[in-house]
């Protein structure tokens, strides 16, 4: 906890010195937003290593495939990726760009989950078939 509370400190101080920033040097501050979102991220990731040590134990206990679990994961990191990149995009003016990106995001997620889908209509026909 003591992590989030210093990163949340950081953001709050990076805003105030962008909004200070943003009258004499756009260019600074937006540079400075892109630099405390990627901190931010990384910071995330101590947070997210149980999630996956709970995912890996499930995977066990339920024996399932270990790539079905290995694209809910990717799936969530792009979700991640874009967000961040659309906020970006947001702050540094450009709101079209960020929803291209979001639009890109979404799309890459649906790829990725295409076994998954093909995964859930095999069990669908063999639950059928078996009535």
């Amino acid at each position: 906890m003591t992590l989030f509370l210093q990163i949340s400190g950081a953001v709050l101080l990076a805003v105030i010195l962008v909004l200070t920033l943003k009258s004499h040097c756009k260019e600074i501050g937006t540079i400075l937003a892109i630099t405390v979102c990627c901190i931010t991220a990384i910071g995330s990731f101590t947070y997210l290593q149980p999630v996956l040590d709970f995912l890996k134990k499930l995977e066990q206990l339920g024996s399932l495939d270990e790539s079905m679990v290995e694209i809910l994961l990717k799936a969530t990191g792009i979700g991640m990726i874009t967000e961040i990149a659309n906020l970006v995009c947001k702050d540094a003016g450009n709101e079209s760009m960020g929803k291209a990106m979001q639009l890109l995001g979404t799309g890459v997620i649906l790829y990725l989950s295409l076994p998954l889908f093909y995964a859930l209509i095999e069990l669908l026909q063999k639950i059928l078939g078996e009535l």
